[in-house]
């Protein structure tokens, strides 16, 4: 069995247990608290980030570069195109969330919300969450431009990029910082994500001291 190091509202963590719940991969699930730099977490990573995955004795670390290895390893469940371009525009949008939009919204309103007051950081900041409110009507717009084009993010079939979207997505609706009337089309691409079974155990997260809101876990929401 394969163990996962992991915080339940990390978008990274979240992007590793949604792929390997899609290709049914059984894998333990333990919650680390990696800001505390503990010795044997730190030998598991010196990074010192989560997610990290324990693979044969070996401590796979990277989210992107860990879902490209479970593609890799059991690719009869496949969440990346077989051309050259299709890969390219998965990696692509992949990049765009996990730097761009952590950057400018999960980091403003996940980390000040939630991850402060669980490290014992002090309060938020209120200019970093209003940065990221803004912040997110941009990437809101963007996703439904693709989506007027696309059946999924990145093409006609559901990919990472999609996995990777919504992973940051659930850890925002999680603090309901998701405002999923400003568009029908994201919210309908959320909706069908959110019926999936690899969808099951990230909508059953409960972070002690942060209750999720009623419609978090309500498939139609």
């Amino acid at each position: 069995m394969y163990r996962l190091f992991h915080v339940p509202l990390s978008p990274f963590c979240r992007k590793v247990r949604l792929v390997l719940a899609e290709k049914r991969i059984e894998v333990e699930l333990v919650e680390e608290r990696y800001w505390e730099k503990d010795g044997d977490f730190l030998r598991r990573n010196p990074a010192g980030k989560v997610p990290i995955l324990r693979v044969d004795g070996n401590h796979l670390s990277e989210s992107a570069a860990i879902c490209e290895y479970l593609e890799e390893l059991h690719p009869e469940t496949a969440l990346m195109p077989d051309t050259p371009e299709g890969r390219y525009e998965v990696r692509r949008l992949i990049g765009w969330f996990d730097d761009k939009f952590f950057h400018e919204v999960t980091s403003k309103l996940l980390y000040e919300r939630v991850n402060k007051k669980m490290m014992g950081q002090g309060y938020p900041d209120s200019t970093a969450v209003k940065s990221g409110a803004r912040a997110i009507k941009f990437h809101l717009d963007y996703m439904a431009w693709l989506l007027d084009q696309r059946r999924w993010l990145a093409g006609d079939h559901l990919t990472l990029a999609d996995f990777t979207a919504a992973a940051h997505l659930s850890s925002l609706d999680y603090i309901s910082d998701v405002d999923w009337r400003r568009s029908e089309t994201v919210k309908d691409w959320y909706a069908k994500i959110k019926s999936r079974p690899a969808f099951r155990n990230i909508l059953a997260d409960q972070v002690p001291g942060f209750p999720p809101p009623s419609h978090y876990a309500d498939l139609d929401f």
